[in-house]
């Protein structure tokens, strides 16, 4: 089982700013890079999942564990919150405690999951770290979240997408273990906003229509021309700024990004798949964690992808557990309509 070190924010976004002309965004944005590269070498190897017993007398809980790193490095940091303990004065701290459970809700409401590897998995999450840190990551282990620079980014626990995102990092880790590389990276990516999206939705009570499909809407300070880092419904529109620069994300298999920057591209491409979950999701209409996450969920957990799955074995993949669950009905159809309106073939 591999550990991939996974942010929110891709490293091209941050090459971009660290040419800023303006010393304090690119100072932020350079400190950022070397912070990463020092938690990218020193990620932590994974902890063997261990297999459900079986189902439980009473419904799973969250085991969460909240630490601050007090603008510094070494993790997990000071423990300042404990599964079951009174809200602190931190907001910080109380909005990555509560980004937890709703993510452990949603798997477990949703889909009978008890935490990311189905086995009680604690959630750990650590807060405030380093300084003017404009990322947040998984690292095999645990999330980290930086407070940002307050030039471009902001608190990183203020969208709980993004608390989500990168906890079903975890879940992808514990099922199809993406490998974080080309286009089985940009899904790794890809599933992460989808189930991020969900949480978010599903902490709303909002439908697939009522959704705003952006991930890590509020994240961006406020002079920033953008409303997020993504958009689920219109990749390439999520900001156009004069320092961000302007969302690369394709929509379509047309517009593939060939790079070797970011892993191959991961967080550019993954624009693609996640078109076509939103496409399914807005088709069929009503709460996008009922029919099309089921459809996506089953494939991460069905056992049929390999770490090396490419765009057409995974929307492949889509179509057999919509058949399987749902028969020849409207599910399928609208799985395979999206995948071809994102040029990605099914057979």
């Amino acid at each position: 089982m591999t550990s991939p070190f996974c942010t929110i924010v891709p490293p091209h976004l941050l090459e971009h700013l660290a040419s800023s002309p303006d010393p304090a965004v690119a100072a932020a944005a350079r400190r950022t890079l070397i912070a990463d590269a020092s938690a990218r070498a020193a990620r932590v190897l994974p902890r063997a999942a261990v297999a459900p017993a079986g189902p439980a007398a009473e419904p799973a809980a969250p085991r969460r564990t909240v630490y601050d790193a007090q603008r510094r490095t070494e993790l997990p940091g000071v423990k300042v919150r404990g599964e079951g303990e009174e809200a602190t004065a931190d907001a910080t701290v109380n909005r990555a405690y509560a980004g937890l459970g709703a993510t452990f809700a949603l798997f477990r409401d949703a889909f009978g999951r008890d935490s990311m590897d189905g086995a009680g998995l604690p959630l750990l999450a650590t807060v405030h770290y380093d300084e003017k840190y404009g990322n947040a990551f998984w690292n095999g282990e645990q999330m980290v979240f930086g407070d940002g620079d307050d030039e471009i980014f902001l608190d990183f626990t203020l969208p709980v997408d993004v608390i989500a995102h990168e906890l079903a990092h975890g879940f992808t880790q514990y099922t199809a273990n993406l490998e974080y590389f080309s286009q089985s990276g940009a899904l790794n990516e890809s599933v992460s906003d989808v189930f991020g999206s969900l949480v978010k939705q599903h902490a709303l009570g909002q439908t697939a229509e009522q959704a705003d499909w952006l991930i890590g809407e509020g994240l961006f300070h406020p002079d920033v021309e953008g409303r997020a880092l993504r958009s689920m419904k219109a990749p390439g529109t999520a900001y156009d700024d004069d320092v961000l620069g302007k969302d690369p994300q394709p929509a379509h298999m047309d517009d593939y990004v060939r790079t070797g920057q970011d892993n191959g591209g991961v967080h550019i491409n993954s624009g693609i798949p996640n078109h076509a979950f939103y496409l399914v999701a807005t088709e069929l209409g009503g709460h996008a964690w009922d029919r099309a996450g089921r459809i996506w969920y089953d494939v991460m957990t069905g056992g049929t992808l390999t770490p090396e799955t490419r765009f057409a074995e995974f929307a492949a993949a889509t179509v057999a557990a919509a058949k399987a669950r749902y028969g020849d009905a409207a599910e399928i159809q609208a799985v395979t309509k999206a995948w071809a309106a994102v040029g990605v073939p099914t057979d």
